[in-house]
């Protein structure tokens, strides 16, 4: 195909997607999930918004520092501090960009800045101009474009072009567009600024009427030729446009739309899952494309119908977005060997005293299960990874509870070689645990969420638990997976204490 059928996928799950309320990734976790995304073959990461906090300076630095095959992008308001601390952060990457925004809307303009259309127009110019000598690779937002005069539009788009930006982003901000009319938005862009061919026209689009994902199809179908979007359709309010969801379309339909993407769709499953891991979103059963129930069919006329042919209630493979089979693979009688071999098809890599650990909890799954699927040992694996040092690490828990006594928990827990024991009441028996927990670790916490999410079906299944907890006036996410509800509680709490931890050691 032409260049000019090629979709530039622009991923900011690392930037708008964890602004979502509740969201919050350490340092290791956005590298990982930078990683993952460069992996999944995304051509620009937005890694995050340099200039509002220390932590986020030095999570972009890191992801410029380590990712080679995607662009590394920051974002940066239409200010000198916050492009200097933009350029500053992304300046090791092999390829890196600056994002500059500017809001553009009449509302914006009387409510919020407070400023003329003429006045935003040069600050827009101004600021792209600086960032230009900064960084070659400049891209330009007239935030809330979908809500702006559109003569006020163009020339916004034709100045900062001028101006030295390649990339323009057209973004509906507050999720108010419908597909016709944003469609209809790039075409009038594409037919009304002059110099539009010089820049690559993106789209952002938020999801508050549920339009996310068809909005930015329209503008593809329409002359866009990047989007912007994130894993699992995570961000502000109710999120953005799902990579997912766009490239599945793209490629499904690429008979309507025309357009291919540099997305590698195998990897989606896993990036989905190690986002909604470290964000702490469960995926809803029925979310397009990596729900769980995206490919499950229960109607019997469905079942006999996919039997006889997959296509007739099918129009994508499972395998093809990188869903796992859910079969045996391994028993308690598998070597270590098989073990890493097995964890390398699905796409895991443990070294040393991470494999060790994980294969040591394979065997005691092993033994409690009937049938250990891949679903299990992916848990395994994620639980073992040393993404965060574990200060203190669950050596056993005993719990008695009924409807008729008070639940108390007597847990033992290591670190640095020496174990202590405590016990604890409590409302039920996480929270006796958790009491005992803090009486140990020496830190009162508040839990803010507790959820519990099966990896595979069946009563002996291997459960996830994740946590958000409160812990000396700042959030942290902590998991834990096991076949024992309780254990799994135990080691999310820990997990959670042991990320404060290693925050304080920096």
């Amino acid at each position: 195909m032409s260049k000019k059928d090629k979709v530039y996928i622009f991923d900011t799950t690392l930037r708008d997607g964890e602004q979502a309320p509740g969201a919050s990734m350490n340092e290791k976790e956005k590298l990982d999930v930078a990683f993952t995304l460069e992996r999944l073959g995304v051509d620009i990461i937005e890694a995050g918004f340099p200039v509002i906090s220390k932590g986020d300076f030095n999570s972009v630095k890191s992801v410029a520092k380590h990712i080679k095959n995607s662009t590394v992008c920051g974002l940066a308001r239409s200010i000198k501090k916050d492009i200097d601390a933009c350029a500053d952060a992304v300046k090791a990457a092999k390829s890196s960009r600056i994002h500059v925004f500017l809001a553009t809307s009449k509302i914006h303009l009387q409510y919020k800045f407070k400023r003329t259309k003429e006045e935003i127009l040069k600050m827009a110019v101004d600021a792209v101009r600086y960032a230009r000598t900064k960084n070659d690779d400049i891209e330009f937002s007239p935030e809330d474009a979908s809500r702006t005069d559109k003569d006020f539009l163009f020339s916004v788009v034709e100045a900062v072009i001028k101006a030295g930006a390649k990339t323009v982003n057209i973004p509906d901000t507050v999720g108010y567009g419908v597909p016709s009319e944003f469609g209809q938005l790039i075409t009038d862009i594409k037919n009304n600024v002059p110099n539009i061919n010089k820049a690559v026209i993106s789209v952002h689009c938020h999801n508050d009427l549920g339009l996310a994902a068809a909005n930015s199809l329209a503008a593809i179908k329409n002359g866009a030729r990047q989007v912007e979007c994130t894993v699992n359709g995570i961000g502000e309010r109710a999120g953005n446009a799902a990579v997912e969801e766009i490239v599945m379309a793209l490629q499904t339909r690429n008979d309507y739309y025309g357009c291919t993407t540099n997305i590698k769709t195998r990897e989606i499953c896993r990036a989905s899952r190690l986002v909604s891991k470290y964000s702490g979103f469960v995926v809803a059963p029925n979310k397009a494309i990596v729900g769980a129930n995206a490919f499950r069919h229960e109607a019997g006329i469905h079942q006999d119908g996919v039997l006889k042919e997959r296509t007739t209630y099918e129009i994508m493979k499972p395998e093809d977005v990188g869903f796992v089979e859910t079969g045996l693979v391994l028993g308690k009688h598998s070597g270590r060997h098989a073990f890493r071999v097995r964890l390398k098809s699905l796409g895991i890599n443990l070294k040393d005293d991470a494999l060790d650990h994980a294969f040591d909890r394979f065997k005691l799954v092993a033994d409690k299960k009937k049938q250990v699927f891949d679903e299990d040992l992916i848990a395994i694996a994620e639980d073992e990874t040393k993404l965060v040092p574990k200060t203190w690490q669950l050596v056993s828990l005993v719990v008695t509870s009924g409807t008729k006594i008070a639940p108390k928990a007597t847990v033992v827990i290591k670190s640095k070689g020496k174990a202590s024991e405590a016990s604890s009441s409590g409302d039920g028996p996480v929270d006796a645990c958790y009491k005992a927990i803090e009486k140990i670790a020496k830190g009162k916490g508040e839990l803010l969420d507790y959820s519990i999410q099966s990896v595979t079906r069946g009563k002996d299944a291997l459960g996830e638990v994740t946590v958000k907890v409160k812990l000396k006036d700042k959030k942290y996410i902590g998991h834990g997976a096991s076949t024992d509800i309780l254990e799994a509680s135990a080691k999310a709490y820990l997990n959670a204490i042991n990320k404060m931890i290693a925050q304080q050691a920096k």
